[in-house]
């Protein structure tokens, strides 16, 4: 029961309803109690909180990309955040507690340009991952100077490298350098397309490298 002080309208100690009051330092102060939760502990409740830390630890090493990635979306939510709606949404697979990437489905850029035609990559050489592609620039929404986005994630040390225009659609090629400690690991690799004028294509999963 709660003691209240100088009258109806003073402050007061102890729990009324739903309310907790409190004096300190002569001031009187008042906070709600928090609504207790009958199952804290429900399976969709610690499937999603599952996906959720998986979802923040496989993105978190992209951010920068990302930025670029998705600068085209105009929604209420930020580049980063709408990825992780996409992750979540598409990008998870399994059962609780089994969760994992699904790396085919992930998404680490979206946009109106025209995307990447049947994309390589091998690694023949300590140290790079070599990708090609169909130039495919005569397509409407394409242009021969689309510059290349290029995406490496290494699963197993949670580190992501990238390149932000150093070839061109019609070039059909390009080489991305990765520390020679990725040696005998597994690179994810993604690809997509940003023209002169900011737009980006919708990425391409180009699949997995066992880096040389």
């Amino acid at each position: 029961m709660g003691k209240i002080y100088k009258g109806i309208l003073g402050g007061f100690s102890g729990k009324v309803g739903t309310v907790v009051g409190f004096i300190r330092n002569g001031v009187a102060y008042m906070r709600s109690i928090a609504a207790a939760v009958a199952q804290p502990n429900t399976l969709p409740q610690l499937e999603q909180r599952a996906k959720f830390s998986l979802a923040i630890s496989f993105l978190r090493p992209l951010t920068e990309f990302l930025k670029i990635g998705f600068r085209n979306y105009t929604g209420k939510m930020s580049a980063v955040n709408y990825a992780m709606s996409q992750t979540l949404k598409n990008g998870i697979r399994g059962t609780y507690p089994d969760f994992s990437i699904d790396y085919a489905n992930v998404l680490v850029s979206k946009g109106t340009l025209a995307g990447v035609l049947n994309p390589i990559a091998v690694s023949l050489v300590a140290g790079e991952v070599s990708i090609s592609w169909d130039d495919n620039s005569d397509e409407v929404n394409a242009q021969p100077t689309d510059s290349t986005l290029i995406l490496a994630i290494n699963p197993t040390t949670h580190e992501a490298v990238f390149t932000n225009g150093e070839s061109t659609r019609v070039e059909g090629t390009q080489t991305l350098a990765v520390p020679t400690s990725f040696s005998g690991e597994t690179l994810e690799c993604y690809m997509a397309f940003a023209d002169a004028d900011g737009k980006v294509a919708t990425s391409k999963y180009v699949g997995p490298v066992v880096i040389a």
